[in-house]
């Protein structure tokens, strides 16, 4: 799966707040976009700094939900690592150099295997820019978003000119291919974008962000690409949807820019295909878009949401306490907005959560232990409530 205000940072991540949040980590000092140790010879390769967990402190006094944290990748952007139904796999997207790619590219992972001490599997084609993976059919295929039909070359990032906004690319469209990275399948065939899609529980229905409409809105489909419902229909960007673990619900993050100017300026730049996401709320709603509420009011940019296990609560990342703007920490929060509680507090940068199909797990993406580099790596924590 990775805000403006005085940094510029995935994904998302497309929804690409993931790309977006590593832009901010090179336009400051510092970065930020699911216990065993890669070889110390990787390390000392990758020049990614500490990776031994008994000597670099992976979790703070206060991270009392995250137990046994252990990183898995070791260099370069990673973000947005989803599971497989069976809890065996992940799917994630990562700009790493030393995979030969030039920018986010989609990946799966045995996690029988531990830490990624190699070059995984690529699912994506190698060309354009990808974003927002996920299992489907069982976990026998991988969905994601892609630019390569538009260009083979990964698309510009257009320049802000004093106001951060993330590109949201017209050729984007999601793909389907099988876990040797073929494609069987395009979902979306129009000129627009179209990404950030998840899976409901049950396997039958795809929810995903989408252009067609004219604004930033849900849309669901089936697993063949019919049966298209818009969701949203609010002014304003709605993206980063996941389903209630029972598929009743849909989490989201929004922007409802307030007063004509907002509005003005919100439409200005997604006429030019860009949004500025400084203003992001986390909203829910039924599955089929009825009852949509806003839960989150903090201000700032509150996004990467994901429900607990129970269903009860969300996780969510959000700079809302920052006084920098670029300091990112997951949140616990009701679906009726009170019981906010801080998860995180090490390094600037924590986002993209998603729980384990068990619920017993957690991964998410970080910039703790990079050893002072820009690098954003995954890491996979026990949950404890």
């Amino acid at each position: 799966m990775t805000v403006p205000f005085t940094f510029a940072a995935t994904m998302r991540r497309g929804r690409n707040w993931y790309n977006w949040l590593m832009m901010t980590a090179m336009a400051i000092s510092t970065l930020t976009a699911c216990q065993q140790n890669a070889p110390a010879e990787e390390a000392i390769e990758h020049g990614t700094g500490p990776i031994d967990s008994s000597k670099a402190r992976l979790t703070g006094p206060n991270e009392t939900h995250l137990h046994n944290l252990r990183q898995l990748t070791f260099g370069g952007n990673n973000a947005e690592a989803y599971w497989s139904p069976d809890g065996r796999s992940i799917t994630f997207q990562s700009d790493f150099a030393d995979w030969g790619v030039q920018c986010d590219q989609i990946f799966s992972w045995n996690m029988d295997e531990g830490p990624i001490s190699h070059r995984p599997q690529m699912i994506s084609t190698g060309q354009g820019r990808t974003t927002c993976s996920y299992f489907v059919n069982g976990g026998q295929r991988i969905l994601y978003a892609s630019t390569h039909l538009g260009s083979a070359a990964c698309p510009p990032t257009p320049p802000h000119g004093g106001v951060y906004t993330w590109p949201i690319y017209s050729t984007f469209d999601i793909f389907v291919a099988n876990r040797q990275g073929k494609i069987e399948k395009q979902l979306t065939d129009r000129q627009g974008y179209d990404a950030e899609a998840t899976v409901s529980p049950k396997g039958d229905r795809i929810v995903f962000t989408s252009t067609r409409s004219g604004d930033l809105e849900l849309w669901t489909m089936d697993t063949a690409g019919g049966s298209l419902k818009q969701i949203t229909s609010g002014l304003g960007y709605d993206g980063g949807a996941f389903y209630s673990p029972d598929g009743t619900m849909l989490v989201y993050r929004a922007s409802r820019p307030q007063g004509d100017s907002a509005k003005a300026a919100y439409l200005d730049l997604l006429h030019r295909d860009l949004v500025q996401p400084t203003e992001m709320e986390i909203w829910v709603c039924n599955a089929d878009g009825s009852n949509q509420r806003q839960v989150t009011k903090l201000g700032k940019a509150n996004w990467a949401p994901f429900f607990t296990p129970d269903g009860k609560r969300i996780l969510f990342a959000s700079n809302h306490a920052s006084t920098r703007g670029y300091d990112f920490q997951l949140y616990l929060i009701n679906l009726d907005g009170t019981g906010l509680e801080q998860v995180t507090t090490e390094s600037n940068f924590n986002a993209f959560p998603m729980f384990s199909p068990s619920g017993k797990q957690l991964i998410f993406s970080s910039n703790r232990n990079n050893g002072g580099t820009h690098d954003t790596n995954l890491f996979l924590a026990d949950w404890t409530e």
